[in-house]
């Protein structure tokens, strides 16, 4: 399918830019990378209350497909001493958030008809240690733990491909937040990505082909952004700006071991 969306910055998953996806890589895909976040992206008062870490924090991820239906990732935020930790801490980066993510396929596109659209189930950050590490995992929206980035949605993707051109893809999802700064806040997403798909074997037609462009609507700010496959679609580049004021950047690398 010549419009696939690839990682996120903050989840490593697949998906737009912020906003989830239906899409779904490859069984047997590996995604390994890293990104560059502003600290204001985060909708969890953690980073973006802290001037230590203005402007960025960084996090680094695994992503597996095991089957054409089932995806999870393993995503460490870097997280600097803030005042209240020990002195020697403050300011750098001394521990890690850790989550998990899971995406479950739950309608491929075109099952029944041509124009029904995939439908994915998702869920980030579902669970957690105490904050302090180790102890037992929990599903609870305490104080005693580190869900910073939870949220579970229900997502569809449809495709439209353009002859000569590349493929159009529509994204809708609806999201409900359930992280230790906003409770049961619900959103809804909205989003379109072009991936190019030109024929030929000029300089140019190959180059546009790498690019694949993105825009959404998400939790109530426009982003847009991109993603770049810089060598045959194993290493990717990816940019965005949230809100028109804040960049992050990522890179990862991508094989398939089918």
């Amino acid at each position: 399918m010549g419009g696939k969306i690839h990682a996120q910055a903050m989840y490593g998953t697949t998906g737009l830019l912020h906003a989830p996806t239906a899409e779904m890589q490859k069984d047997k895909t590996i995604l390994i990378g890293g990104s560059m976040i502003d600290q204001n992206i985060y909708r969890s008062g953690y980073w973006n209350s802290h001037k230590e870490y203005n402007p960025y924090t960084y996090n680094y991820y695994l992503n597996i497909t095991f089957f054409p239906w089932l995806e999870v990732a393993y995503t460490c935020t870097l997280v600097k001493g803030v005042p209240g930790w020990p002195q020697q801490t403050l300011g750098k980066f001394v521990n890690q958030d850790r989550s998990f993510h899971f995406r479950l396929r739950a309608w491929k596109e075109g099952w029944w008809k041509l124009w029904t659209p995939q439908i994915v189930l998702g869920a980030n950050d579902p669970g957690s240690h105490s904050d302090h590490g180790g102890g037992n995992i929990t599903f609870d929206n305490a104080d005693e733990n580190t869900n910073h980035l939870t949220r579970f949605y229900l997502a569809a993707t449809k495709h439209f491909i353009f002859q000569r051109w590349g493929t159009l893809g529509i994204h809708a999802s609806v999201i409900q937040f359930d992280g230790l700064d906003f409770d049961n806040d619900h959103g809804f997403t909205l989003g379109a990505n072009f991936r190019f798909n030109r024929q030929g074997d000029g300089f140019w037609t190959k180059a546009l082909n790498g690019l694949n462009l993105m825009g959404e609507y998400y939790d109530g700010v426009v982003n847009v952004g991109g993603n770049y496959a810089v060598w045959k679609d194993r290493i990717n580049l990816t940019a965005s700006l949230y809100d028109g004021k804040y960049w992050s950047v990522g890179l990862y690398f991508r094989v398939c071991l089918k």
